[in-house]
């Protein structure tokens, strides 16, 4: 796959393309990516994803610190390789092209610069400004151009139209296993881990403090996980915690993430972390005394052996 962050310099032969945000590259969004090349390799051309960055809603909403998102563009691209398209093609998103109605954005982008042949979307899609641009849209420029257009139904999955926002709402909540079928692979969340107070450690839980890289990366509700660590191409399992440690910390904290990785000794400190979230145990809760959390914090363990030992 080739990566263009600019329209400069680019020659397409009458190419397939899709556009969109795709957060996520959820099992909905995969299935676009396959009609987009099998429809390539029919033509005999090439196939191409068009995606902007940063994100419209960070350019365009007052509030953009507060948004949320399933993939930073790095990761993205990671999971687009995967998919096999030709070309990456990931615009500068700016106030500029946010005023450009969708048609004008197909004449002076897909028509007049990319020479596109066939434009594939889901079912939801729009774009230009305000949002007003939708398939009919597309269908009308499609005439006036001279190119070919087609809309997928939705991917269901367990009776839910899959959607970027649909899984959000999974992790928000804490649904793991939802969010990740809907996924078509498990969630996970890049980070450094830096060094915390070593309470765990004195208590029988040594803990690894993770500090998520991208800070507009979604992490999921506050709670106790079954997670797998990747270090250094390595795969360890692990039980997670993301809170405030109400039971450790007798007054206001801000939000930690904390690993105990199991069967591990090593010092970590200062390299980076991919937590895969696999399923997650049980609600954050204070306890009266150390002793009743450690006593959870063994049944923590044991539930989260059965439930990564049960995942393989």
């Amino acid at each position: 796959m080739k990566v263009h962050t600019s329209l400069q310099n680019i020659l397409f032969k009458s190419p397939v393309i899709t556009i969109g945000i795709f957060d996520g590259v959820h099992s909905g969004h995969r299935e676009i990516i396959n009609e987009v090349k099998n429809i390539a390799n029919e033509e005999e051309t090439e196939s191409v994803l068009i995606t902007f960055w940063p994100h419209p809603k960070m350019v365009l909403n007052n509030a953009g610190m507060d948004l949320k998102f399933l993939t930073t563009l790095e990761e993205k691209e990671v999971l687009l390789k995967k998919c096999n398209i030709d070309h990456l093609v990931v615009l500068p998103f700016n106030l500029e092209l946010s005023q450009q109605s969708a048609c004008e954005f197909i004449e002076k982008t897909l028509v007049n610069r990319l020479n596109v042949k066939y434009l594939i979307v889901g079912f939801n899609h729009q774009f230009g400004k305000d949002r007003k641009g939708n398939y009919e849209t597309i269908k009308a420029c499609a005439e006036k151009f001279n190119f070919n257009t087609l809309q997928l139904l939705p991917k269901l999955i367990d009776g839910e139209k899959v959607s970027s926002t649909l899984i959000r709402e999974a992790l928000w909540s804490g649904q793991i296993k939802r969010a990740n079928r809907f996924l078509g692979y498990e969630y996970f969340v890049n980070g450094t881990i830096v060094g915390g107070k070593m309470i765990g450690r004195q208590i029988g839980f040594p803990t690894a403090n993770i500090i998520p890289k991208e800070s507009h990366k979604l992490i999921p509700m506050d709670g106790v996980y079954a997670v797998r660590l990747m270090i250094s191409n390595l795969c360890y399992n692990g039980m997670l915690n993301i809170g405030i440690r109400p039971t450790l910390n007798s007054e206001k904290v801000s939000k930690t993430i904390e690993v105990n990785i199991f069967n591990f000794s090593q010092d970590i400190y200062g390299q980076d972390v991919t937590l895969i979230f696999i399923d997650r145990i049980r609600d954050e809760i204070k306890f009266e005394n150390i002793d009743f959390l450690v006593n959870q914090l063994k049944k923590d363990q044991k539930s989260a052996l059965l439930i990564l030992k049960s995942d393989k």
